[in-house]
């Protein structure tokens, strides 16, 4: 943007958008989430992406574009090339008898207005558009998946498709398009007539294109041979990782190859640059809930648990934490199975069965290794419990993730694993549970009104009123569907958490092995907010739908 934050600040005074208390609140918000300013007003839903361009564009006097709201021609796309447009954020969108007309991030960047008007002897008029919107728009352009699949199929015919479609191609084509869509998980599946590629966005797979069975071998085969994988095995189990490139960014892969009954699936997990410099607020951790955090990886001892299902975000969870202690003064540990993203500074072991360096024996290996720290992957078993339990008590600090439901589950759990109530109650600082729900779409969020009669029969009348006040109507939003979130309404994902911080009273139930209820209802006494209760208060902010909250908490909606 081309707008200073005091600039801003004043403009969105002038227009009753933001106070003095308001403004206080976006700027610790961008203080804790490492930020900009213009990014913590769209978080925390001061003003839309769209408005706020409207705004600075009508007082620099700039005409303003959507080009979410418009389509744009393939041939007046390209007429930057992408590398360049991607890199100065601008868009050629239209062109007419008036000349050249381009969005941009900054339309007084006039060395690109000056090669757009050499290269096509036209006049050029700059329109001011959000770099949020022309991101999209790549993103948009990026995205027929099917049609580039067609347009390479149609070069060739029957008997010679096998051989002459160019198959490197159209493997990069699914990743790249993978990584724009921010993809987690790619499924390449056989069927009986056809091959299909299903797309995990935001936690749901999305059908994105079939594909002739006799190219199915062929993309097993490349992706193998990428992976350094055995290509004439077919009948057992395979996994391999990869390294792929795109805008100067290395995208790491973990590919999973199973024999079914039609032939092989394969299924690629993305671990994306998209996640690396994520932090416990960019997750949507509360302020109260990261202040019981902090409290307990201030600690030079103890565990601090990551507890949920797979792919409820434990392990990024774990990794924003390991971020924040990591200084050149600790000696940082960590076993895991796999190793999702490199850590500068951090000693990242694999567990590798063959060489039998499993949870358990490399935990003991690392304490022989003077650590501060320890992150375990994960306490599967008994053994490993055990040692990662015995670790905290000689004071190292052990990071670890376990599956179960909540937080209060969790202690039983441990001592299910035959580890003492005592050591428990000694070495557990924190748990943290949480799930992933997918945010409201930016680009096509609208607000509704529903009444407290719609929604008593799922949400407990106490919570409503604490969330959304004794009004008959609520004020809520929610996203329309459009072509940035596939019409779904939602656009990326944020976690809701339970944190239990391990109080005096809470160590005494465990001495006395008290079942998940009576500590769930010490939890609420000492404070702690239920995932639900995060949920909805995420709800109150217009971060979320209700029906996600219910969804992701498994309380039903009808």
């Amino acid at each position: 943007m081309i707008v200073t934050k005091e600039e801003l600040i004043t403009l969105l005074k002038k227009i009753d958008v933001l106070d003095d208390k308001k403004l206080k609140e976006v700027e610790n918000f961008m203080k804790n989430a490492h930020i900009s300013f213009q990014e913590s007003l769209l978080q925390l839903n001061v003003i839309t992406d769209e408005k706020l361009g409207i705004t600075i564009a009508n007082h620099f006097k700039i005409p303003f574009i959507s080009l979410s709201k418009i389509s744009i021609p393939e041939d007046v796309f390209h007429i930057i090339p992408e590398k360049i447009a991607r890199k100065k954020r601008v868009i050629a969108f239209a062109r007419d008898q008036a000349g050249i007309k381009l969005a941009m991030a900054d339309p007084n960047s006039k060395d690109i207005i000056e090669m757009v008007a050499h290269k096509t002897q036209s006049k050029v008029i700059p329109h001011l558009a959000t770099e949020c919107d022309i991101m999209n728009a790549f993103y948009i352009f990026k995205r027929d998946l099917q049609g580039s699949f067609n347009t390479m199929l149609n070069k060739s015919s029957g008997k010679t498709l096998a051989k002459d479609v160019p198959v490197s191609k159209i493997v990069n084509l699914i990743l790249e398009t993978a990584y724009y869509d921010k993809v987690s998980d790619v499924h390449i599946e056989p069927q009986e007539e056809s091959g299909l590629i299903r797309y995990r966005i935001d936690g749901i797979l999305h059908d994105v294109i079939t594909y002739p069975l006799i190219l199915h071998d062929r993309i097993l085969t490349r992706l193998k041979v990428l992976s350094r994988l055995r290509t004439d095995e077919h009948m057992s189990p395979q996994d391999g990782k990869l390294r792929f490139e795109i805008e100067d960014n290395y995208i790491d892969l973990r590919l999973s190859i199973i024999p079914i009954v039609e032939g092989e699936k394969a299924v690629l997990r993305l671990l994306s640059a998209h996640n690396k410099n994520i932090t416990l607020t960019d997750l949507g951790m509360s302020d109260k809930d990261l202040e019981r955090v902090s409290r307990a990886y201030g600690k030079s001892y103890g565990m601090i648990l990551s507890t949920g299902p797979t792919g409820s975000g434990k392990s990024t969870t774990i990794y924003a934490i390991l971020k924040v202690l990591n200084t050149r003064s600790k000696n940082i540990t960590t076993i895991e199975d796999p190793v999702e993203y490199r850590i500068k500074g951090v000693n990242q072991i694999q567990v590798n069965k063959k060489a039998e360096l499993t949870f358990a024996s490399g935990l003991r290996s690392v304490l022989r290794q003077d650590p501060n720290i320890i992150f375990v992957g994960e306490i599967r078993d008994k053994e490993t419990a055990g040692i990662a339990v015995n670790a905290a008590l000689t004071g190292h600090l052990v990071v670890s993730t376990l599956h179960t439901n909540d937080a209060a589950t969790t202690l039983p759990r441990l001592i299910d694993m035959d580890i003492e109530p005592f050591l428990v109650a000694s070495t557990v600082n924190v748990i943290i549970a949480q799930r992933l729900l997918r945010k409201i779409c930016d680009m096509c969020k609208s607000s509704l009104e529903v009444t407290h009669d719609n929604l008593d029969q799922n949400v407990p009348a106490s919570l409503l009123k604490k969330f959304f006040g004794s009004k008959k109507s609520i004020h809520i939003y929610k996203g329309s569907g459009c072509n940035i979130c596939h019409g779904t309404g939602y656009m990326g994902r944020l976690g809701v958490y339970e944190v239990l911080e391990v109080t005096k009273t809470m160590r005494e139930l465990i001495l006395k092995k008290a079942d998940s209820d009576v500590i769930l209802e010490q939890a609420a006494k000492d404070g702690m907010t239920t995932m639900l209760e995060d949920g909805l208060e995420k709800v109150a902010q217009g971060l979320t739908t209700i029906e996600e909250v219910l969804r992701v908490t498994k309380v039903e909606f009808e």
